[in-house]
């Protein structure tokens, strides 16, 4: 069975290293596990595994965050792939960083990348692997905070993280996203871990 497996950010130099890109950083981390690499081809790059019988099309979107619905919805296309077989990576400013949580569905919250994907799709009953950069920035700062790069003791966190959401993936392919909620949404939990409080208003 094949999947598509969508981890957001945004291309480019200056982005590498930026918490937004953390979908890129998961997909990094399960290519370079499984010993393959990305192409650069239409909409994105693209890289393709196997893990037992799941095939995973692994997506980093070039179309900057706020277009990613159009790269989504072409390679969903072309691949022939169901939409329950789908599932998006992303940061997310409403859970500590580090903690990471499988959704079946949900509203975008604000996020400029699930809205583009939900708006060109129509829905917004996909699953969503988010993935916790916290929200320690001050009134007027969501925007430079997101885009900004990772502290030293944020990149320790998230190195230690990463493998999980690799396994979170790799679980979605073969056993779906209710019984990989039932797994490893409590893993995926630090101690302590409660959802934040509302960012200041911009």
């Amino acid at each position: 069975m094949k999947h598509l497996i969508a981890g957001l950010g945004n291309i480019g130099d200056e982005y590498r290293n930026t918490r937004h890109n953390v979908g890129f950083m998961v997909l990094d981390a399960a290519a370079a596990a499984s010993g393959i690499s990305f192409r650069d081809s239409r909409y994105g790059f693209i890289a393709s595994m196997r893990h037992r019988n799941a095939e995973l099309i692994l997506l980093k979107p070039s179309t900057f965050m706020n277009r990613s619905g159009n790269a989504v919805r072409y390679w969903l296309q072309k691949e022939k792939i169901a939409l329950e077989n789908m599932l998006v990576i992303t940061d997310d400013i409403a859970i500590p960083t580090g903690s990471i949580r499988l959704r079946a569905s949900g509203s975008p919250g604000g996020h400029n990348g699930l809205t583009s994907i939900s708006e060109v799709l129509g829905t917004d009953q996909y699953a969503r692997l988010r993935i916790g950069i916290g929200n320690n920035f001050p009134k007027g700062g969501q925007v430079n905070y997101v885009l900004g790069e990772w502290s030293a003791d944020e990149l320790v966190i998230m190195e230690k993280r990463i493998p999980l959401a690799v396994e979170m993936i790799l679980s979605f392919a073969l056993a779906g996203c209710e019984l990989t909620m039932t797994a490893y949404n409590r893993k995926g939990k630090l101690p302590g871990d409660d959802p934040l409080p509302p960012p200041a208003k911009q």
